[in-house]
């Protein structure tokens, strides 16, 4: 073997050498496997599944711009203030921004479906009513930030920060903005309740509620006693027949309302719907189960779709104090989940002028004319 050709091994050896090394360092390690957020429509559109669980989660809400017009220091009207350079009494609008978000989650169990609902509101803006004693709240500030809801449900037993059962089950008095003109049940508190479903369009609820304190009326229970709310439901194609009646166990009071819904056709809905209260024990004539003056009060409405973008809807309300409202909008849709409403409303005050009468909202005129326009972004 001659030198040359020693050296030539040498070379090939080196190579195939190096050519494994090389061949092993260029190992790809396997890919991990992603893990994508899956669709959950069990439960509706908008819902998926929180990655590594089996629960499904839908975050939502919307945001509002209201701007109340009418007479000072009535319905969402004008705000009655002073000029800040000669001190004269104007009218200014009332406006109010809202930002809503809204949390949904649902999951199967071995005890039926798990539920919860949240949703916390941001607001910003003025408040409606004659500030003619130099108050500053005529002022667009941010406003608190509220819990609207906080619930947890497991089939039908719910717990926590709700509406009341004696207004959500029944049902609110109709489409129009301000629905509440004569008022028919004040909304938040904590609750205990109970949904079942009979079958054949029958349903009922049974709640144990805490109350609120609305406006000096302190119906927050004061004792161990809560207060009682029961409801029963019929519904069919053609509409549905609610009723539901509530114990006050502060003042020992009882209230309820019947409720009928008629779906004449596709594009038309009516409802009417009856209170009755009594107030012997009441300090102010009026509570968490009976805002309303006296002792009845009725509500009656309904909506008229044009198209699939343009509904009117309307409100007629009256109660055993004399007082009269009414309630009409036009509601359109741009584009799907941005609609503007533009609503007009009036109010005949039956105890105007009377010292001893008790409102939430209590007007400068017997005969009040006012109105809102609405933007609402949905999503």
């Amino acid at each position: 073997m001659n030198i040359k050709s020693l050296l030539l091994g040498s070379a090939a050896a080196l190579i195939a050498v190096s050519g494994a090394r090389a061949a092993d360092a260029v190992v790809v390690a396997e890919p991990e496997p992603a893990e994508y957020v899956k669709i959950c429509d069990v439960y509706g559109a908008g819902y998926f599944y929180i990655p590594g669980t089996e629960t499904c989660l839908r975050i939502g809400g919307y945001l509002r711009y209201d701007i109340g017009v009418g007479d000072s220091g009535t319905l969402d009207g004008v705000n009655n203030v002073a000029d800040h350079i000669n001190g004269d009494r104007h009218d200014t609008y009332y406006k109010n921004m809202r930002f809503a978000l809204r949390t949904y989650t649902g999951q199967e169990t071995e005890l039926g479906t798990l539920k919860t609902f949240t949703e916390t509101r941001f607001q910003f803006g003025n408040k409606s009513g004659d500030y003619t004693g130099g108050a500053s709240d005529w002022q667009a500030v941010n406003k608190s930030v509220t819990l609207n809801f906080a619930w947890i449900q497991l089939g039908g037993l719910r717990v926590g920060k709700d509406e009341t059962t004696y207004d959500s089950f029944i049902g609110y008095a109709g489409n129009a903005l301000q629905d509440t003109i004569i008022p028919y049940g004040i909304k938040d508190t904590n609750l205990i309740s109970y949904y079942f479903d009979a079958g054949s369009g029958f349903s009922g609820v049974v709640s144990l509620e805490e109350g609120t304190d609305a406006s000096g009326i302190s119906d927050t229970i004061d004792s161990y006693v809560p207060h009682v709310v029961g409801g029963l439901k019929y519904k069919g194609d053609w509409g549905a027949i609610t009723g539901v009646v509530a114990y006050d166990s502060n003042y020992e009071q009882v209230a309820g309302k019947v409720r009928l819904d008629v779906n004449v056709t596709k594009e038309f809905a009516l409802f009417v719907m009856g209170g009755y209260g009594t107030d012997d024990n009441f300090p102010k004539g009026r509570g968490q189960y009976k805002p309303w003056g006296g002792n009845w009060a009725v509500w009656g409405g309904g909506t008229y779709k044009f198209n699939e973008k343009t509904a009117f809807n309307v409100q007629v309300s009256a109660d055993d104090a004399k007082n009269v409202a009414v309630a009409a909008n036009v509601a359109y849709t741009i584009v799907p989940g941005f609609t503007i409403t533009t609503e007009v409303d009036y109010l005949h005050d039956g105890k105007f002028g009377q010292a001893d009468d008790f409102r939430w909202s209590k007007p400068n005129k017997e005969n009040s004319i006012g109105g809102l326009v609405r933007f609402q972004r949905s999503f």
